[in-house]
């Protein structure tokens, strides 16, 4: 007889629905929490006695917030820093609170904090209305696929439940909503501070006819059941026990029985499933979406972690494969992403090096319209093109799935970009494919063997300012210490990798590119890099930064420019001020100083003194 699989009591126990509350800083996300806490009974013993005793010291009403904001620098600050998960009950019926940041520079712990989300009350202050942070919780609910969304227009008393000004309040909620194509469930008028429409309904605002916040939120659905779906398993990690292997990972969805054929989807072998295995659990032949199992396989095939587990001998239900994946985009980084900027991508427990092939569109805040762009700003929205080096697996972002969940990671493991995967990419008319691929050689194994760190000092200054001469000098004293390091400078590019091109505004750009990507290049494989190169455009100089990354320092050769003339090593002062050379740099060309340089070397004539300042500034950063 075929058995139909039906999750145990234990795995259905204790399901939860989880909700996340967002709103703009200050319209009283953290107070509607505890309200919420206090009016289904779900506090701590003892808890309400010490809310009551800490908002009395503090000469306070009740301050319902104090219950999430347990860190002393969020009560200091009055502001909430991290995500904060809190269960519930609501008529018999789990639920979970997902307390997201509303501060611009800790959305970052939104989109996980935020991710697994069935439905959201989004907090909008009635007297302020639709404000920046409002917009970009907007969209951050969109990127992460929420659908059921409840508007909780807070702290209606203080413009006294006027129903006028509180529907124009709904109105632009819903028309921002609406463009995101993102439905609005209710929007209630109320005050968490007081209870209004949270558990009871107001007196205040008799005019109102909708649910209490109470009941609208015992009105979303359950988490759809992933069971039916194709079987995903995303390997954690193999274990072997008494010389026998175990593939070990958590179901995302759909289920496996022993006798089932997979495919390993990094190597594409097929082995059946000889043991469906559980810790500290009977033996049950079958397992399904949310469960963490081990499984045996046959042949005994050794996996990846970051392999994908699916069924094999069916095409329609096997993930998607392309080397070129589009991408919604949420961008945490303080500066802008341009093309040719390299990331890790982590999808569930897998990693791959990724390069961004293109910017597709950006997203204006202001109407929401999407527009060509050169870059995407900080904290911006985009939709973007990512370049892996091999096809991968995956299936793309759906509302309500873990599918397609990806999160864009720094060389540093910090996280710097939501980026949930929508398909495969097509590679435009005539363009060739172009994947790079990035070291295996960690920065501490580098760091190790050479004895130092990495870095790129970008030497700006007036022609003649010195800066070849200085950058040398530091070469040579550095490298009798030990320190592995390269000098870029101009005339040694512009003799070989840069030959081709002129002095106009456009080739000068085209060769500070060049060179940035050299100097990141030996970066990344572990040198110390001395780029003596005039640079005399702010913009240009932003573009260098961009391309290297957070191993840039800029340095200003700070030599007075008739220091510089009387100098001319070259005559080009001379020749400029004939005439005979266009655009030169500080005579027909501007030079733009650096405002706020990491390092300033003077340039004043004693080289000694000019070369101790660098050296002493490549110390600090690389030792």
């Amino acid at each position: 007889m075929t058995q139909t699989y039906s999750p145990s009591s234990q795995v259905r126990h204790g399901v939860s629905t989880p909700i996340v509350i967002v709103g703009h800083v200050d319209h009283g996300k953290s107070t509607l929490i505890g309200r919420l806490l206090y009016d289904t009974d779900s506090l701590p013993d003892g808890r309400l006695v010490q809310i009551v005793e800490s908002s009395r010291k503090r000469g306070l009403a009740v301050e319902w917030s104090f219950l999430l904001d347990s860190l002393q620098i969020e009560r200091d600050q009055g502001v909430t820093v991290d995500s904060t998960r809190i269960p519930f009950q609501l008529d018999g019926r789990d639920f979970v609170i997902v307390d997201a940041p509303g501060h611009r520079q800790f959305l970052r712990n939104m989109i996980t904090g935020a991710a697994d989300a069935e439905a959201a009350v989004l907090v909008v202050d009635a007297a302020e209305g639709v404000r920046e942070q409002t917009r970009r919780h907007a969209m951050l609910l969109r990127l992460i696929g929420i659908n059921h969304v409840i508007v909780l227009l807070n702290k209606a008393d203080s413009i006294g439940f006027d129903e006028a000004r509180l529907k124009q309040v709904e109105g632009d909620i819903r028309q921002l909503l609406g463009q995101l194509e993102i439905n609005v469930n209710q929007v209630i008028p109320a005050s968490a501070r007081d209870g209004d429409n949270i558990a009871t309904r107001s007196e205040k605002a008799d005019w109102y006819k909708g649910p209490t916040l109470l009941e609208a939120l015992s009105l979303i659905q359950p988490p759809a059941s992933r069971h039916a779906l194709p079987f995903r398993m995303p390997v954690q990690d193999v274990y072997r026990f008494e010389g026998i292997r175990y593939v070990a990972g958590r179901v995302e969805r759909g289920t496996v029985r022993e006798g089932d054929r997979l495919v390993i989807g990094g190597q594409g072998q097929e082995a059946t499933v000889a043991e469906v295995c559980r810790w500290h659990a009977p033996h049950h032949p079958v397992a399904g979406a949310g469960e963490s199992i081990a499984l045996r396989l046959e042949p005994d095939l050794v996996p990846d972690r970051g392999d994908l587990l699916f069924p094999a001998g069916d095409e329609a239900a096997a993930p998607l494969k392309a080397a070129r994946l589009k991408t919604r985009l949420f961008w945490l980084r303080g500066e802008p992403l341009r093309v040719g900027e390299s990331f890790r991508l982590r999808l569930a427990t897998a990693e791959y090096d990724v390069t961004v092939a293109a910017i597709d569109a950006v997203v204006d805040l202001d109407d929401l319209s999407l527009s060509p762009a050169d870059e995407v700003p900080p904290d911006g929205f985009a939709e973007i093109t990512l370049a892996v080096a091999r096809n991968i697996l995956f299936d793309p972002f759906a509302p309500g799935m873990p599918d397609g969940r990806g999160v864009l990671v720094d060389r540093h493991q910090k996280i710097v970009g939501g980026a949930p995967l929508i398909g495969p990419a097509a590679l435009p008319e005539g363009a060739h494919a172009i994947h790079p691929t990035a070291s295996g050689v960690s920065d501490a194994v580098r760091a190790g063997l050479r004895g130092h760190g990495r870095a790129v000092f970008w030497m700006t200054g007036l022609p003649g300012a010195g800066k070849s001469t200085i950058a040398r000098h530091a070469e040579e004293a550095l490298s009798r210490e030990g320190l592995n390091v390269t000098v870029l400078d101009g005339d040694t590019v512009r003799s070989g990798l840069c030959s081709d091109l002129g002095f106009s505004p456009e080739d000068r750009r085209e060769n500070i590119r060049r060179v940035a990507h050299v100097a990141r290049i030996l970066a990344d494989a572990g040198q110390i890099v001395l780029v003596a190169l005039v640079s005399p455009l702010v913009r240009d100089r932003a573009l260098a930064k961009t391309i290297i990354g957070e191993d840039w320092h800029e340095v200003f050769v700070d030599t007075a420019p008739e220091l510089c003339r009387s100098r001319d090593p070259k005559g080009l002062y001379a020749q400029a001020e004939e005439g005979r050379i266009a655009e030169f740099t500080g005579v027909s060309s501007a030079y733009e100083a650096p405002e706020r340089p990491d390092v300033v070397v003077p340039g004043d004539g004693d080289v000694a003194r000019s070369v101790q300042h660098l050296i002493d500034a490549v110390h600090k950063a690389v030792r």
